[in-house]
C-alpha cells in the first residue's frame, strides 16, 4: 500500500486550523503528526479535523504550550504517552497504526517534540538547556531498551530541534554556538539515531551538499530572501522501513502562508 505521512509543527492548531484543512486537501497525507498544538485536550479542535477528513485522532495537550497529536485516515491505537524529563510537558505521543503490514510487527509512530533548549548553550548558565539535554539522554536509554521497543517497523518523526549536519543551516561556522546546532546536541542526537540504527529519510532523499531547511525565525523581515534556515524537523525510520521510503518533500510555499507557522511541513512517500 502507499502510505504518505507528514510531519509539522503547527505552532497553534486552533491558531492555524484553516492552514491544517488546506494542507490537508491540498497534499492528502494518510497521516499528520503534529507539534506544539499548544492547547489542552478539552480544547482540541476533534470535530474540525474530523471534518477536514481525519477521523482517527490522537493527541496529548497541555494549555498554552507544547502538545503533540497524530491526525489519521487509518486506524490506529495510542500505544505510549511518556514524559522523559518528568516535567509533565506533553512532548511525546505513540500510536501503532493499521497498514495492514505482512510483517510481524506492527508500524509504530512516534510524534516527538523535543525541547528547543533556549538560547545559551550552557546548562550551568541556562536551565532549559540542561532540560533539553537530559530530555535526549533519557530518550536515548529508553530506546535502547529493546522490552520498550521490539517493534522493526518504527518511524519517529517530529521537531527535534537540532540541525545535525553542517548543510541543515544557513552557516555551520556562525552557528555553532548556536542552540540548535552546536557539536554537544549534535553529539547526544546522534547517539539517539544510533539505538535502533535509525535511517535520516530526509538526507536519503536529499543528501548533503546539498542545503535542507525546514525552519525559518520570524525576526526575518523577508525569509525567503534572507534564506537562513535550520533543518529542526525530522523523519526517521528503522533500517527495514527505509527500504520502503520513495519520496520526500518539505513543503517550503506554506511558510509564506497568511499566519503561517515559522516550521513548514514535510512529507514522506513510503510503498509498504
Amino acid at each position: 500500500m502507499k502510505f504518505k505521512l507528514a510531519t509539522w509543527n503547527i505552532n497553534s492548531v486552533r491558531l492555524r486550523i484553516d492552514s491544517l484543512a488546506k494542507f490537508a486537501a491540498d497534499q492528502t497525507p494518510d497521516v499528520i503528526a503534529l507539534q506544539e498544538i499548544k492547547c489542552a485536550n478539552e480544547h482540541f479542535p476533534l470535530k474540525a479535523i474530523n471534518e477536514i477528513g481525519y477521523e482517527h485522532v490522537a493527541y496529548h495537550g497541555q494549555k498554552s504550550y507544547h502538545g503533540v497529536a497524530i491526525l489519521s485516515k487509518i486506524p490506529l491505537e495510542t500505544v505510549g504517552q511518556h514524559d522523559f524529563n518528568s516535567s509533565n510537558d506533553t512532548r511525546h505521543l505513540a500510536v501503532k497504526l493499521k497498514t495492514g503490514s505482512r510483517s510481524k510487527h506492527p508500524l509504530i509512530l512516534h510524534n516527538f517534540y523535543i525541547p528547543a533548549g533556549g538560547d545559551i548553550p550552557d546548562r550551568e548558565k541556562n536551565i532549559k538547556f540542561g532540560q533539553k539535554l537530559d530530555y535526549l539522554t533519557n530518550l536515548t536509554h529508553w530506546f535502547e531498551d529493546d522490552s520498550n521497543n521490539h517493534s522493526d517497523n518504527m518511524i519517529m518523526v517530529g521537531d527535534f530541534n537540532i540541525a545535525p549536519l553542517e548543510t541543515d543551516v544557513w552557516s555551520h561556522k556562525q552557528l555553532l554556538k548556536v542552540v540548535s546546532h552546536t557539536p554537544i546536541e549534535v553529539e547526544h542526537l546522534n547517539k539517539l539515531q544510533a539505538t535502533k540504527n535509525w535511517h535520516d529519510i530526509m538526507r536519503t532523499m536529499k543528501p548533503e551538499p546539498e542545503p535542507l531547511y525546514t525552519w525559518w525565525s520570524y525576526r526575518a523581515k523577508d525569509w525567503k530572501a534572507s534564506n537562513r534556515g535550520r533543518r529542526l524537523d525530522h523523519i526517521w525510520t528503522t533500517p527495514k522501513l527505509a527500504k520502503k521510503a520513495k519520496s520526500m518533500e518539505v513543503i517550503t510555499e506554506m511558510r509564506s502562508w497568511e499566519k503561517a507557522s515559522d516550521h513548514a511541513p514535510v512529507i514522506a512517500n513510503f510503498e509498504l
